[in-house]
């Protein structure tokens, strides 16, 4: 089946956090919302056909999640990422940023350090203070757009007090597919310093080729007694607001720390659609995916090329993976909110401010581009006519 992702969907007054939170976040209704991390794409019809069915039987109590619900996952992981999940290493958690709040608690206490590696995901920050604990940023490294990890640096900056890192794997903002060489360094660091890894995997599907996803779990059984895995449905297959994801745990002790936490929480029914809809993407996903991954590219290529032709003075980072695109516009000189005003007033776009990731986030702008191309190329034109009013 040929799926159509140039189909442009309303979703004005759908209660859609990116379109009907605008005029609150950006001061203007006005712009082309690419800044929360959702799709503008219809969610797959054999998902919404498997919610309807469930839908029929009027009742909606609590629900259990049946053994094709787990099987779904190890499946999914075995196929697309050669990864082999035990049964009972899986956890529930009602999203990605609910399992690092839980495991900052289990594996932490209060006044203790997490390492977090900036510019980065920005609840990356939040769970971390919300819970009493420290923030410690080791800073990626940036030469000429290209990021890496700061190996030495984290190094020289660990102490007893050091107990998590959180580690945003691809990287988001800025792209990066971590190698399998770039994770056993950084995990052989955590080896030896006595370092629980946490690694937000929820990304792992949309890695562009030829790069490919490394679970960090796999690279070997001690690495993976040090690894807490959270993955989810929710970015491939746009179904953030079903609030289910999964936390892969094959440390008995670290699973039974999670758990606990999940349990004091009451966090662990879940709802019915969501446990429907991620069993679904996982049994029946594949194609369709695939054919995302393909449309996504087009995007990158146009979204690389217009800037190469005719922005020159952005540079965006090689996207790796995502569809989020790391734009430095640094070279403009402008300060955070004149950058914000030009972008939303002059250009009418809504993109989330770099430094909101932390330190390595000044000067630039995080754009989503998993949107039909008409609507790139609208925004493009937009920022091209903006460009123009200021040289």
């Amino acid at each position: 089946m040929k799926y159509d992702f140039d189909e442009i969907i309303e979703r004005r007054n759908s209660l859609a956090f990116k379109y009907d939170y605008r005029k609150e976040y950006f001061g203007n209704e006005d712009v082309i919302p690419m800044w929360v991390a959702d799709m503008d794409f219809r969610t797959p019809d054999f998902i919404m056909k498997a919610i309807r069915k469930r839908a029929e039987h009027e009742i909606l109590g609590y629900t259990l999640r049946p053994d094709s619900f787990y099987q779904s996952i190890i499946s999914w992981y075995k196929t697309r990422q050669d990864w082999e999940i035990s049964k009972e290493w899986i956890s529930f958690s009602p999203g990605i940023v609910a399992a690092l709040s839980m495991a900052v608690r289990a594996y932490t206490s209060e006044g203790d350090k997490v390492i977090v590696q900036p510019p980065v995901y920005h609840p990356f920050f939040s769970v971390i203070k919300d819970n009493n604990r420290q923030v410690l940023y080791n800073q990626l490294i940036e030469e000429e757009g290209n990021y890496r990890m700061d190996l030495e640096g984290l190094k020289k900056k660990l102490d007893p007090t050091v107990k998590l890192l959180l580690l945003s794997h691809p990287h988001n903002p800025a792209g990066r597919a971590w190698t399998k060489q770039e994770l056993a360094d950084l995990a052989d660091i955590c080896l030896e310093n006595g370092i629980t890894i946490i690694s937000d995997e929820i990304h792992s599907d949309l890695v562009f080729r030829p790069q490919r996803h490394v679970p960090i779990s796999t690279l070997s059984k001690e690495i993976s007694d040090i690894t807490v895995t959270c993955v989810a449905p929710s970015k491939s297959f746009n179904l953030a607001g079903l609030a289910s994801s999964v936390v892969v745990l094959p440390n008995e002790k670290l699973r039974k720390d999670f758990n606990h936490e999940l349990a004091t929480g009451h966090f662990y029914m879940g709802n019915i659609f969501g446990s429907i809809a991620l069993e679904s993407a996982y049994s029946e996903g594949h194609e369709w995916l695939d054919q995302l991954m393909d449309y996504l590219k087009g995007n990158l290529d146009l979204l690389s090329g217009f800037i190469t032709s005719e922005l020159p003075r952005i540079r965006l980072s090689p996207v790796e993976a995502t569809y989020l695109a790391w734009l430095d516009m640094r070279s403009l000189g402008l300060k955070s909110k004149e950058l914000r005003k030009f972008m939303t007033e002059k250009a009418r776009i809504g993109c989330n401010d770099g430094p909101s990731f932390g330190p390595g986030g000044e000067g630039f702008q995080r754009l989503n581009f998993a949107c039909p191309r008409p609507i790139l190329q609208k925004a493009l034109e937009q920022l091209k006519d903006a460009f123009r009013e200021i040289n």
